[in-house]
């Protein structure tokens, strides 16, 4: 189900992601608060719809002003542990990695999720990126969902 919010202008392109980190200090008293500061922050969304009948709105953050858009929860491409790995499974992330050169890396400590939330597992994409892990962790490479 699709949410109506408000994003900048410059950013408002159909299927970008992003992660919503909630408000920021010059939201304070803007009279569009209530579109803009509507999705659950550290969560990840797709723009689905750009409402181009929509008029540009002014903004303290945005040097183009805000739009209109839809967007959509989006999932996230994790690792997660291997053991018990498949599609419709329940799986949390395993934990932080402090190898940040690892090619992995943005997969096991992905934006839009977190360590102590359990997740629906989507879909198994298969290997991770990396030939060994660092820290001796079995993993593969998911997309997880929080329905």
């Amino acid at each position: 189900m699709s949410t109506v919010t408000l994003i900048g202008d410059r950013l408002a392109e159909t299927d970008r992601e992003f992660v919503y980190r909630g408000e920021a200090p010059g939201c304070e008293g803007c009279p569009y608060r209530s579109q803009c500061l509507n999705l659950t922050a550290g969560k990840r969304y797709r723009i689905t719809e750009i409402r181009e009948n929509a008029q540009l709105l002014e903004c303290a953050l945005h040097d183009r002003g805000v739009r209109a858009v839809e967007v959509e929860p989006a999932p996230v491409r994790a690792n997660v542990s291997s053991r018990g790995a498949y599609a419709g499974s329940k799986a949390s992330l395993e934990g932080p990695c402090p190898h940040t050169d690892c090619p992995s890396h943005e997969f096991c400590v992905p934006d839009g999720a977190d360590f102590e939330t359990e997740y629906r597992i989507a879909s198994v994409e298969g290997d991770p990126p990396h030939d060994h892990c660092l820290l001796d962790r079995s993993l593969t490479l998911v997309e997880l969902s929080d329905e």
